[in-house]
C-alpha cells in the first residue's frame, strides 16, 4: 500500500480553520471565517446576544515544528491565536493563546538579507496550560 500523499499547505490550513470553527460553535459562538490567504484575522467570532466580538488569527502546521510569523509581529493583530499542529491527526493539537501571549513568544532573528524573521518554537507553544484552553475565549452562550 502507498505511504499517504502529504496534505498541500491550503489543505493543512482549512484543517486548523474549521477544526477551531467547529470547536468554537460547540462553546456557543457565531464562527464567521474570512477569506482564506486573506492577511490578517482568520475568524471572527460573536456571542449569541451579539454584545462580544472576537477576532482571531489561525496558524495551522501538519507536524510539531516552530510556527513562522512572517517578519513583521504588527502582522499578528487579533484578539487571540490559536495553534493547530500535527494537523493530519484525527484529533489535531491545539492551543489557544491571547495575541499579547503569543508575542511574548516569539523568537527573532536578523536574516542575511537585512530582514527579520519571527517563530514560535515548538517547545514554548505547546504548553499543556493551553492545550485545547478555549476557557480563555470563553463561551459564547454569554
Amino acid at each position: 500500500m502507498d505511504a499517504p500523499k502529504r496534505k498541500n499547505n491550503q489543505i493543512t490550513g482549512n484543517i486548523g480553520l474549521f477544526y477551531a470553527s467547529f470547536q468554537l460553535s460547540k462553546l456557543g459562538w457565531n464562527v464567521l471565517p474570512t477569506s482564506r490567504n486573506a492577511a490578517g484575522i482568520d475568524i471572527v467570532i460573536y456571542n449569541q446576544s451579539a454584545t462580544k466580538t472576537y477576532t482571531i488569527q489561525m496558524k495551522t502546521v501538519s507536524k510539531s515544528v516552530p510556527i513562522p510569523l512572517g517578519n513583521n509581529l504588527e502582522k499578528l493583530v487579533g484578539n487571540f491565536l490559536i495553534i493547530c499542529s500535527n494537523a493530519e491527526l484525527d484529533v489535531p493539537e491545539v492551543y489557544v493563546y491571547t495575541i499579547d501571549q503569543a508575542k511574548e513568544l516569539c523568537k527573532t532573528s536578523n536574516n542575511k538579507d537585512g530582514s527579520t524573521s519571527y517563530w514560535i518554537e515548538t517547545k514554548d507553544y505547546r504548553k499543556e496550560a493551553n492545550r485545547d484552553n478555549w476557557t480563555l475565549i470563553g463561551n459564547g452562550n454569554d
